[in-house]
């Protein structure tokens, strides 16, 4: 950029005022021709009525007339109409040249000729004085985008914004995008290297995305708000396993997911573990997340197999919102057999690091993602023996951008081998061991269990004790014989062996009656309960029903519904049913 009207003699030139001078006459001499033409009396040439033919002849194009140039145009008239900040400096010392309206309005007026970083302190505080230096050398321009520019309040007092009565007024607030271009100021011999400092007010655009910001940021919020109070507030905690989960939301700039995990016991010490991921973001994802959750806790009070769980969860995703699909694993523990039994839609797989260190994949088989509809899941099992563990997750913690998907989860797989400690350091580890931090990219949700060994003391108050029943009259005493003995060897007070005992003949009579061989009634204890259940060949659930005076049946459920804390029946995977009561132990039994 080349000022070429800018004077030599800096700063104090007088070239603008003589330019001004030498075209101050032609409005003068204008007007007198003008007067000429058009005033005086009479007719003829200079009259009135010789006014027409001249406003003809002044409209008639010119023949010779010559292109408009801003040749005639100086730097203040180009500067000071322009509603932006602007300063022209020369020389190494950076000596004010020029300042126009709009700064002076602003920060003051300056005097020329000083130094910028003695009368223009508000670039150095801006730190464009080094910015002025790299123009000079460069020859190149340079920009700083929205910088906070503080104008203090005027002496009198007087300010745009409202002032308080004990502080007085306030300093105003805006930000400003200066560009510093390289130019030279004069001409000829004496033309200096300068720079023009242009500053453009950009406040309502800071403003405003500073507005958008923070609705953004309170939209994550009540999402992550949302979110969090969809899961468990506090998770279930088994007798026989031992549960801990941790959900970490993706970073600031991350819209939160439809990540959830969940526990839920299921009665005779069965325990059901459930982990999904909805497919999508933001507030509409975590709602989908609760319906799913709160679905299948719903679905697992009816005991059902896993697979049909997920066909259930299927069908309702489709109907909630059939845009988005969501992955989940459910899984049932049981205790009496040592091994988790499952089913997936989609999820990743289930780790288990048995008791030696070494980590097994829950195999196949999978099916499609929650939502998508004609598929038929079908569930799968895995060994959790005592002293073993097993990990589900989201894809949060093992999917990487820049890697395949597979090599998170071998990561996984190592970290976990090393993993120890309780279920919550578990966590803990393995968010930490992926590289998960608070800048996340994505959500993760991590459910850890441990099936204890138990030894010593505790192992003494986890007992199992089951007696085959062949059916015929002597079954029922046989089993009242046996749970009277049993639970004497537990040594249970006398009121809780006769209950248990009372529970046992019960439930063998019903199945007496309305089952099929083979029969099997099983006992057991925990730290906290008493579990008493019996299995048939028959796959039709008893159901609790209001028994009339004159009926001679009908009332072993309802007895057992009123004697035990709780009861309840399902159909078992190979065919038939299991129907089964808890007692709760006093504080401090065992």
């Amino acid at each position: 950029m080349n000022f070429t009207r800018w004077s030599a003699r800096l700063p104090g030139t007088q070239r603008r005022a003589a330019a001004r001078a030498d075209r101050t006459p032609a409005a003068p001499q204008a007007s007198a021709a003008s007067t000429a033409a058009g005033t005086g009396s009479g007719t003829g040439p200079g009259t009135g009525t010789g006014s027409v033919p001249a406003a003809r002849a002044e409209a008639a194009p010119a023949k010779d007339a010559e292109p408009v140039t801003l040749d005639g145009l100086s730097v203040h008239d180009i500067l000071g109409k322009v509603p932006a900040l602007a300063t022209v400096v020369y020389g190494p010392d950076h000596r004010i040249a020029y300042v126009n309206d709009a700064y002076a309005a602003l920060f003051g007026p300056r005097p020329t000729g000083t130094r910028a970083r003695d009368t223009l302190p508000e670039l150095e505080e801006l730190g464009l004085l080094p910015l002025m230096d790299q123009v000079l050398r460069s020859g190149k321009p340079r920009t700083v985008k929205s910088r906070r520019v503080t104008v203090p309040a005027p002496p009198d007092g007087t300010t745009a914004q409202p002032a308080t009565i004990d502080r007085g007024p306030r300093p105003r607030h805006g930000y400003y995008t200066f560009t510093c271009s390289p130019i030279a100021v004069g001409e000829g011999k004496d033309a200096q290297r300068g720079v023009l400092v242009f500053a453009a007010d950009v406040t309502d655009q800071v403003e405003a995305a500073e507005r958008l910001r923070v609705s953004e940021r309170r939209q994550r919020e009540a999402a992550v708000t949302l979110q969090r109070s969809l899961l468990p507030q506090e998770l279930e905690q088994p007798d026989d396993l031992r549960v801990a989960a941790t959900y970490q939301p993706g970073g600031k700039d991350t819209a939160v997911g439809g990540d959830w995990y969940d526990v839920i016991t299921l009665g005779a010490g069965r325990t059901a573990l459930v982990i999904g991921d909805v497919m999508g973001r933001g507030v509409r994802a975590a709602a989908v997340m609760g319906q799913l959750r709160t679905a299948v806790r719903a679905y697992a009070r009816l005991d059902l197999p896993p697979h049909e769980v997920l066909q259930l969860l299927d069908g309702l995703a489709a109907e909630i919102d059939a845009t988005q699909i969501a992955t989940c694993v459910y899984a049932v523990h049981d205790p009496n057999e040592g091994r988790l039994v499952y089913a997936s839609a989609g999820h990743l797989p289930i780790l288990v690091r048995d008791p030696d260190g070494t980590v097994r994949r829950a195999a196949e088989p999978t099916g499609p993602p929650l939502g998508t509809g004609g598929w038929l899941h079908t569930s799968g099992t895995v060994a959790l023996c005592p002293g073993s563990s097993a990990v589900l997750y989201t894809d949060g913690l093992v999917e990487r951008r820049d890697e395949d998907i597979d090599e998170g989860v071998a990561a996984l797989e190592r970290a976990f081998a090393g993993a120890t400690g309780s279920p919550q350091v578990m966590c803990d580890r393995l968010i930490r061991a992926l590289g998960v931090t608070q800048e996340h990219d994505d959500d993760v949700a991590v459910l850890v269990l441990q099936h204890p060994a138990r030894t010593g003391h505790d192992a003494e108050l986890f007992h199992n004790a089951a007696l085959e029943l062949l059916g015929g009259v002597e079954a029922a005493p046989r089993a009242r014989a046996f749970a009277s003995g049993v639970l004497a060897s537990w040594r249970f007070p006398t009121d809780l062996r006769d209950l248990g005992v009372l529970a046992a003949s019960e439930l063998v009579a019903n199945s007496l009656q309305h089952g099929t061989p083979p029969m099997r009634l099983r006992l057991r204890r925990t730290d906290r309960r008493l579990i008493i259940e019996v299995t048939d060949g028959d796959d039709h659930l008893p159901r609790r029903r209001r028994a009339e005076p004159a009926d001679e049946a009908g009332r072993g459920i309802s007895i057992i519904a009123t004697i035990a804390s709780s009861w309840g029946s399902r159909r078992t995977p190979g065919g038939g049913k299991a129907v089964w009561c808890e007692f709760a132990l006093p504080a401090g039994h065992g």
